[in-house]
């Protein structure tokens, strides 16, 4: 991992202090405990990033496996599981080459980390690990972004982040249904000097009718969509979808 990305890890909290991660970790729950998922049961928070919503999960209850790429996040991660006292099992991989040893009862994967993916192929290969390792009426439940986001939000725009403990220069570049994303951050050490640091990365966005035809391809039972943090459905302006799923039976994949 490069060390820009263990800078970013160092302040990727601080620059998603709006996401309210209380407020969303509450919201996933309801949407379990509204389509028949276990309280008590087994989480799988896939790319985890530095365990804010993993911590949520654990704290209400259920026994979680956070997964991410990223050592840095993990660690990150770690130092909140010790602090807390959750008994969190973190472990670092690649969510296309998704490996847990047994099923979890519920999946979880937020923040549009799906779209972060290189094309719809490589979303079908999660869906198709996520399925392999989901116990029998399971749930998936993931959010991604929405062609309305990448076109109308995102698009060709640049974004300051101007906060005492880092300054965050954010690019975006949109090519077709893909937005390729350019951050430049500049990171104060102990005498005041900035230091600079890179990441590029991509995202790409689909139809949502897309996914869920995807989802079923991958012998999931498509729940429901909705709108952001709501139980209504997207509307043509809804920036990020919440699709829902479960396994009702074994496709032959297992």
């Amino acid at each position: 991992m490069s060390e820009s990305y263990g800078a970013f890890a160092s302040v990727y909290d601080l620059l998603t202090e709006d996401v309210e991660y209380a407020q969303r970790g509450e919201y996933f729950i309801s949407l379990i405990e509204k389509f028949g998922g276990k309280r008590d049961g087994t989480l799988l928070d896939l790319a985890c990033g530095t365990g804010s919503l993993s911590e949520i999960f654990a704290q209400k209850g259920f026994r979680v496996t956070g997964a991410d790429i990223s050592p840095d996040m993990l660690a990150v991660a770690e130092n909140k599981r010790v602090r807390s006292g959750s008994n969190i099992r973190y472990i670092c991989q690649d969510m296309c080459e998704l490996e847990l040893g047994q099923p979890v009862d519920v999946t979880v994967c937020a923040l549009d980390s799906l779209n972060h993916l290189e094309g719809i192929e490589k979303v079908r290969t999660v869906f198709e690990k996520v399925y392999e390792y989901t116990s029998q009426g399971g749930l998936f439940i993931f959010d991604m972004n929405t062609l309305y986001k990448h076109h109308e939000v995102l698009a060709d725009n640049t974004f300051v982040f101007d906060e005492e403990e880092v300054y965050l220069v954010w690019q975006n570049f949109l090519e077709g249904d893909r937005v390729d994303i350019s951050l430049d951050f500049f990171i104060p050490d102990e005498k005041g000097r900035y230091r600079r640091f890179s990441e590029d990365f991509s995202e790409t966005a689909y139809p949502a009718d897309s996914i869920s035809r995807l989802l079923r391809e991958c012998g999931f039972e498509v729940l429901g969509l909705f709108g952001e943090n709501s139980l209504e459905p997207p509307d043509d302006c809804c920036e990020r979808v919440i699709y829902i799923a479960k396994k009702e039976h074994d496709n032959g994949n297992t």
